[in-house]
């Protein structure tokens, strides 16, 4: 090989790695970090310029640590990623980025969002650590167990919304725990539906935890968090303020919405893209939004 088709050869390969990686930080999963904003945004502070300017610093260190925790997640379970007809895309499972450098990617990800935490204060900064541990205990071994794999999953949205309260000094109330905890169990729950239902013919290529949940179990158990779910917000809203009973519609509708593309779209495994890529979704949660900072910033 010749030195200028070696040198295009090289350019190709790295360029290759560098799209892997930024693909292997799995930006669209950082939609699930905008929960930060939430507490500022219920307690009508979020467009204070400082409160603003915390939240946002608190975002991109959940968002890096969030990264820190897919990497590693890809490297234990590379081998059977490689197994998956989606996962085997991934980056490291097809290769592009080698183990060793996502190694060394995930550890100056985790130093950053340590370094911004710290920036906002130090509970923040405990708040990130134990949602590591968490998730890496998920990614070594809670995963595997029956309930407790859903449970882990919500209580790592309940961090994301505790450490956007904590970076402006606010606090939760129990109906924001409660609600933030059903809804998220609801994603959960349709996660594990849609991989059930995607290795239906076969289920010697899933994860082993799914051989102990069913469709009809699933279902059922989603029936019972969407109620809850929509009756909990219904009575914070009544709770909190009249005006707020605005933004009920809003929260029906999208777990409607959300259900309607789990069962007749076979949506769900990826609770981001849909996010993203669902019209009738992203102009909810839009509108959800708008509809709550005017009520509780114009109060």
């Amino acid at each position: 090989m010749d030195p200028q088709t070696a040198l295009l050869s090289a350019e190709r390969t790295r360029t290759s790695t560098i799209k892997g990686l930024i693909r292997e930080l799995r930006p669209k999963q950082w939609t699930k970090n905008l929960l930060v904003f939430a507490s500022a945004m219920f307690a009508g502070t979020l467009l204070e310029p400082e409160n603003l300017l915390r939240t946002v610093i608190a975002f991109i260190a959940f968002s890096f640590m969030s990264s820190t925790i897919y990497i590693i997640n890809d490297i234990v379970d590379v081998e059977k990623d490689r197994l998956h007809p989606d996962k085997c895309h991934r980056p490291i499972a097809s290769g592009v980025v080698s183990v060793p450098l996502g190694i060394v990617t995930a550890i100056v990800l985790a130093g950053v969002s340590i370094f911004l935490s710290l920036i906002v204060n130090v509970y923040l900064t405990g708040i990130l650590l134990v949602y590591f541990v968490l998730n890496l205990s998920y990614s070594l071994y809670l995963k595997h167990i029956v309930l407790i794999d859903v449970m882990v999953i919500a209580a790592g949205f309940v961090l994301r919304a505790t450490a956007g309260a904590v970076a402006v000094g606010g606090h939760l109330t129990s109906w924001f725990v409660l609600c933030t905890m059903l809804l998220s169990l609801f994603l959960a729950l349709g996660k594990r539906r849609h991989e059930l239902e995607l290795f239906e013919d076969q289920p010697d290529r899933r994860r082993k935890v799914l051989d102990h949940y069913s469709v009809n179990l699933l279902d059922q158990l989603m029936v019972i968090v969407t109620g809850l779910t929509i009756m909990f917000y219904a009575l914070y809203a009544a709770s909190e303020d009249q005006r707020m009973m605005w933004s009920v519609p809003f929260v029906i509708y999208g777990v409607f919405r959300y259900y309607y593309l789990i069962h007749m779209k076979n949506a769900g495994g990826k609770p981001e893209e849909v996010l993203l890529t669902d019209k009738h979704i992203l102009v909810t949660v839009v509108l959800f939004g708008i509809v709550v900072i005017f009520i509780k910033q114009f109060s």
